[in-house]
């Protein structure tokens, strides 16, 4: 399972202050927690309040990699903004923060893909927005995988986000999520690896943690490969490592709860 620590977004207030005020200090700290607390890969984001988001991302990605050797991936609504990170990155390969089914952005992401030798999270929608139901979701991965193909991509370059809506307001889609990522390692040959913003099941909720861990293992034993997630969530954490134990891929230890 690969994690890839979901701290360093402008839409934490702690960041976005630390971005506002361009202190290393801050970011760097979060930096360096989440990879001591087992994270393989560092989400970095900007946030929505830049108005100059691709040097925000430039600096951003340089002051994280001033404390960690880890890769990261690099987060952005608008591809200038990622170009921008993908330019300084230095540490192994990136992962490109995501692009839709849309054909334009898809045609960019891909380029970018190609040109800086980046993974590329692909979500499952399009310009009609999420669909509902498991096929619909599984239809437009299909597309994005065909479409990666025919530009010389392996299925193994691209990680499937079926997108996971808040439990409580699109509690239907969760079941149709599990079933998305289980249909996934049935496509192609080497199949696409899958992802989930986790945090997203839980916005609005009293019991994040909880439905966070829960939504995770119940993932985890549907085939899902990677996830974006709060690494210094300790119980999250520990749920993952139990999930790993029973779902036969690590080997079981007195001491495996110790990161």
């Amino acid at each position: 399972m690969i994690i890839i620590g979901e701290r360093i977004n402008g839409l934490f207030k702690n960041v976005r202050k630390a971005i506002q005020e361009k202190d290393p200090g801050p970011i760097q700290e979060l930096a360096k927690k989440q990879v001591a607390a087992g994270a393989h890969y560092l989400d970095v984001n900007t946030g929505p309040a830049v108005d100059n988001p691709a040097e925000v991302m430039d600096w951003l990605v340089e002051t994280v990699q001033e404390v960690v050797d880890v890769p990261l991936a690099i987060d952005a609504a608008k591809m200038e903004a990622i170009e921008a990170g993908l330019k300084v990155h230095k540490n192994g390969r990136p992962i490109i923060n995501s692009t839709t089914a849309e054909p334009k952005m898809l045609e960019k992401a891909l380029y970018l893909a190609g040109e800086y030798n980046a993974l590329l999270i692909g979500l499952a929608m399009n310009e009609k927005g999420v669909p509902k139901d498991s096929d619909s979701r599984v239809a437009i991965a299909m597309e994005i995988i065909a479409t990666a193909d025919s530009c010389g991509f392996s299925p193994s370059d691209i990680l499937i986000d079926p997108l996971i809506l808040p439990v409580g307001v699109a509690q239907d889609h969760a079941p149709e999520v599990l079933e998305t990522i289980r249909q996934m390692k049935l496509l192609a040959d080497p199949p696409p690896k899958t992802v989930l913003g986790l945090s997203n099941v839980s916005q609005e909720t009293k019991h994040r943690s909880l439905i966070n861990r829960t939504f995770l293992v119940m993932a985890m034993a549907m085939g899902l490969d990677s996830v974006i997630m709060d690494a210094n969530d300790q119980e999250l954490m520990q749920a993952l490592a139990t999930a790993r134990i029973l779902l036969n891929q690590e080997i079981y230890a007195e001491s495996y709860l110790e990161i």
